[in-house]
C-alpha cells in the first residue's frame, strides 16, 4: 500500500527538489511560506544516517506542482539528492520536465539531469541528452532537438520541422531560449544554419525580435518579402517595424501601441518609395485612441490620412474609398447621452472634388429620458446642433450650373415628446405627443434664404394586437399593427444634404419621419400598417416575416423613387428570415409597388456544417438620377470555405457585377494547420479600374511555426500516432 509522508523534518524535500529543477522559485524570508509538501510512495524509509528513501510509484505534491519518479533519495546531512526515473515534474502552468536520472548539488542551485526533456506551454518540446540547472535561473540542455510537432515513439519518421542545437540555454526570468550552433531542419533535412539564435519561449507574450516573415507578389509591385520586427518598449507599449522590399517598392510599415491607466492608443501606417509614383513620397497613417475622462466622459479619436487616392488599394491596406477622421467626447448613462464630435472627410473616389464636398463636420447631441409620476409614461428630450463646411468659397449658382460648390449649413434642432403605453385586453396602445423646433442658416448659396426656422407639432397612436399560439414543438406569433400619425408645420426652404439616401425597412416602418437626419421632416397625415409573423421552433426551423406600407395625405418631395416613399402610397415592404437547425439560414428584404415593379431587393444565404461554410448574397437597386445612380446596381457575392480534412482548408470569395457583366474581385486561399505549423497561401484579383487604381493580382505566402509564434486562436488539430498518421 502506498504511504504518505508528512514529517516536518522532510517536508522541505519537494521545495528543494523543485527549486533545483527550476519549477519552484525560492521564497524570500518575508514572503508567505509555501504550502505543505506531501510525498507518497509504495515504500518510504528513513535510515539511521538520516537518509530518506522513497521507492515505487513515488509522487510528490506541493500546490499545483506534481513530481513522479521511480525512487527518491535525500540525505539531510550532506544535502545530496538523487532521483531515479522515469521522472516527470509538472508545475500546473504548462511547463513539464522529463528525465531518466537526476543528481542535484548541495546548494540546490546546480543540478544534472540525464536523458532529459523540457516541455514549455504544453507545446514546445526540448529533448536533450543532458540538462544542467545553473544558479537557479538558467537551464542548459546539450545536444538538443526542439520542435512543437508530435513525435511518436514507434515512428522513425522525423518531425515536419525541428531545430537541432549543440546547446540550448533557457532563461527562466527573461523567458528566452538561446541556441548555439543551431540547424533548422525540415523532415530531417538541414535547411539553414545559424551559429547563434535567440527566440522567446512560448510563455512570453511580448518580446523584442523578428516576427513571422511573409512573401507577397503583385502584378504592380512584383515579388517581395515582408519581415516584421517587434520592439518591446515596456510593459505597456510596443513598436512593430515591417520592411517590405520588392523590385518596384521600398516600403516601411509600422505599428505603435500604448496602454495608459485610463486609455489606450494605436497607430499604424507606412512610408513608400516605389516605381508607381516615382519621385513622390507615398504613405498613410491610421490611428485610434480612447481615454476615460472625469465624470464618466470618454474621449475617442481616429485618424485616417493617405498621400494619394490609390495608395491604400495598391498595397492592400484598406478598401475604403472615403476616409473619416474624428475627435469625439461623449458620455452614456442609463437615461442620458451627450456627444460632441468633429469629423473630417476625404473622398478617394473618381469624380469627387474634396473642395466641393462637406469635408468638415461638427456635431453636438444631447438626449434625456424622464419618467414623470404625475402623468406617467416617458418623456424624451433631444437637442442637436450640426454644421458642415466646404473648402470652396464659390456660390452654388456662380457658374449657373446648379452644382453645389461652396454651400455651408448650420442647423439647430430641439425635439420633445411624451410616450405612454396602455393595454386593453389583448390590444396594446402607444400614444405619442411632441413638438420639434428647427432653425437653419445657409451660406454661399444664393438659391436659398440665409436663414429659416419653424415648429413642427406631432402626434401618433399605434395599435398592436399580438396573437400567440403554443404548439408541441414550436410557438407562433402573429402581430398586426397600425399607426395613425401627424406632423404639422410647413416645410422649411433649406437644402437637403444629409437625408439624400433613405432606407425604408422594418426598423422605421412606424417612424413619424423616415429621413435619417432632422434636416428634413415628413409632414402631414400618414397611416402606416403592417403585420409580422414569427415561428420559434425547437424542432427543425424558425422564421420571421414582416410586411408593411405607408399611406400619406401629401407626397414628400425629398423622397427619391428608389426609397419607395416618393408618392402618397409607398411601395410594399417585405422582409424575412428563415433558419434551419441543419445550418441553413436565408434572409432578405425588398420594396415593390402594386405592379410588382421592384426598386430594391437583397437576399443573403448561409449554410454551414462540419466541413463546409457557404455564403452568398444578391443585391438589386434600380437607377435613380436623384441619388446620382445613372444605371442599376446588380451584384452577386459568394464566399466559402471547405475543410478538406483536419489540417487542410480551402477558401474562395467572388464578387460579380451583373450589370457590367464582369467580375469585380476574386480570391482563393489554401491553408494547412496542425499542432506545429500553419501555412497559408492566398491569391486575390481586383478587376475594376479607375483613373487612380489599376486592376491587379496579388499572391501571398505565410509560414508560422507554433511554439514560437503568437497564438491566433481557432481550433488546432494534433496528428495522431499509428497507421492513421501514415
Amino acid at each position: 500500500m502506498a504511504r504518505a509522508f508528512r514529517p516536518s523534518g522532510y517536508a522541505a524535500l519537494l521545495v528543494l527538489l523543485l527549486t533545483a529543477t527550476g519549477l519552484w522559485a525560492q521564497e524570500a524570508p518575508e514572503t508567505k511560506a509555501p504550502p505543505p509538501a506531501v510525498l507518497i510512495a509504495d515504500d518510504i524509509q528513513v535510515t539511521r544516517d538520516r537518509v530518506l528513501i522513497a521507492r515505487g510509484n513515488v509522487e510528490a505534491f506541493q500546490g499545483t506542482t506534481r513530481l513522479t519518479a521511480g525512487e527518491v533519495r535525500y540525505d539531510q546531512n550532506t544535502g545530496a539528492l538523487s532521483i531515479t526515473g522515469p521522472i516527470t515534474i509538472e508545475d500546473g502552468n504548462g511547463t513539464t520536465i522529463l528525465a531518466n536520472q537526476a543528481e542535484l548539488s548541495r546548494d540546490l542551485q546546480n543540478g544534472l539531469l540525464t536523458g532529459a526533456g523540457l516541455v514549455l506551454n504544453d507545446q514546445l518540446q526540448l529533448a536533450a541528452v543532458q540538462m544542467n540547472r545553473v544558479g537557479g535561473r538558467y537551464t542548459q540542455l546539450y545536444k538538443t532537438a526542439v520542435t512543437s510537432c508530435r513525435i511518436c515513439e514507434d515512428d522513425p519518421t522525423p518531425p515536419l520541422w525541428q531545430i537541432r542545437a549543440k546547446r540550448v540555454v533557457h532563461d527562466r526570468e527573461e523567458r528566452q531560449l538561446y541556441f548555439d550552433e543551431a540547424q533548422f531542419r525540415i523532415k530531417g533535412t538541414p535547411v539553414f544554419y545559424l551559429p547563434r539564435l535567440r527566440l522567446p519561449d512560448p510563455t512570453l507574450k511580448r518580446a523584442t525580435g523578428f516576427l513571422i516573415p511573409s512573401v507577397k507578389s503583385t502584378s504592380q509591385l512584383g515579388t517581395g518579402i515582408k519581415v516584421p520586427y517587434f520592439i518591446r518598449l515596456g510593459d505597456h507599449k510596443d513598436l512593430t517595424l515591417t520592411p517590405y522590399l520588392s523590385g518596384n517598392t521600398r516600403t516601411l510599415e509600422f505599428r505603435y501601441r500604448q496602454a495608459f491607466t485610463r486609455g489606450r492608443i494605436a497607430f499604424e501606417g507606412a512610408i513608400t518609395d516605389d516605381d508607381l509614383e516615382p519621385g513622390n513620397g507615398r504613405g498613410y497613417l491610421f490611428g485610434i485612441g480612447q481615454f476615460a475622462l472625469k465624470r464618466d466622459f470618454v474621449l475617442q479619436f481616429d485618424i485616417e490620412v493617405t498621400s494619394d487616392d490609390a495608395y491604400l488599394k495598391d498595397y492592400g491596406f484598406s478598401d475604403k474609398d472615403r476616409l473619416d477622421s474624428e475627435l469625439r467626447v461623449s458620455r452614456t448613462k442609463r437615461d442620458e447621452y451627450i456627444r460632441l464630435s468633429y469629423i473630417n472627410f476625404k473622398s478617394l473616389r473618381d469624380g469627387e472634388d474634396n473642395d466641393t464636398l462637406p469635408t468638415d463636420v461638427i456635431d453636438a447631441l444631447y438626449e434625456r429620458r424622464l419618467f414623470p409620476r404625475a402623468i406617467g409614461g416617458e418623456f424624451r428630450l433631444t437637442a442637436a446642433a450640426h454644421t458642415h463646411f466646404r473648402h470652396s468659397s464659390v456660390d452654388v449658382d456662380a457658374n449657373g450650373d446648379g452644382i453645389v460648390d461652396g454651400r455651408d449649413v448650420f442647423r439647430v434642432n430641439v425635439d420633445a415628446e411624451w410616450l405612454r403605453n396602455l393595454q386593453w385586453g389583448g390590444l396594446q396602445v402607444q400614444t405619442t405627443l411632441g413638438v420639434s423646433a428647427d432653425a437653419f442658416r445657409v451660406n454661399q448659396d444664393s438659391t436659398f434664404d440665409d436663414s429659416d426656422s419653424g415648429i413642427a407639432p406631432k402626434a401618433a397612436v399605434t395599435l398592436r394586437y399580438p396573437l400567440v399560439h403554443y404548439g408541441k414543438n414550436a410557438s407562433n406569433l402573429i402581430e398586426p399593427v397600425v399607426q395613425f400619425g401627424w406632423v404639422g408645420g410647413d416645410g422649411l426652404a433649406v437644402p437637403n444634404e444629409e437625408s439624400t439616401r433613405v432606407e425604408f425597412d422594418e426598423g422605421n416602418l412606424l417612424s413619424l419621419s423616415r429621413f435619417p437626419a432632422p434636416d428634413v421632416r415628413e409632414r402631414g397625415w400618414a397611416v402606416a400598417y403592417g403585420a409580422s409573423w414569427a415561428r420559434y421552433g425547437a424542432d427543425t426551423w424558425s422564421a420571421n416575416l414582416t410586411m408593411g406600407q405607408v399611406l400619406r395625405e401629401d407626397a414628400q418631395a425629398d423622397f427619391t423613387e428608389t426609397s419607395g416613399l416618393a408618392t402618397t402610397t409607398s411601395d410594399f415592404l417585405l422582409a424575412g428570415q428563415l433558419k434551419f437547425n441543419g445550418g441553413l439560414a436565408v434572409s432578405g428584404r425588398t420594396l415593390f409597388d402594386e405592379n410588382f415593379d421592384v426598386s430594391k431587393a437583397e437576399v443573403r444565404g448561409d449554410w454551414s456544417n462540419q466541413r463546409l461554410d457557404l455564403g452568398g448574397s444578391y443585391i438589386w437597386i434600380s437607377d435613380d438620377a436623384a441619388e446620382d445612380r445613372l444605371s442599376p446596381i446588380s451584384e452577386f457575392t459568394f464566399d466559402g470555405a471547405y475543410r478538406i480534412d483536419r489540417f487542410w482548408t480551402a477558401s474562395l470569395d467572388w464578387r460579380y457585377d451583373l450589370e457590367e457583366g464582369r467580375a469585380a474581385t476574386a480570391g482563393a486561399g489554401l491553408s494547412y494547420s496542425n499542432e506545429c505549423v500553419t501555412i497559408a497561401m492566398a491569391v486575390n484579383r481586383r478587376y475594376t479600374s479607375s483613373t487612380s487604381v489599376e486592376p491587379s493580382t496579388s499572391l501571398g505566402l505565410t509560414v508560422s511555426l507554433r511554439g514560437f509564434s503568437a497564438d491566433t486562436g481557432g481550433t488546432t488539430h494534433t496528428r495522431s500516432c499509428g497507421k492513421q498518421a501514415k
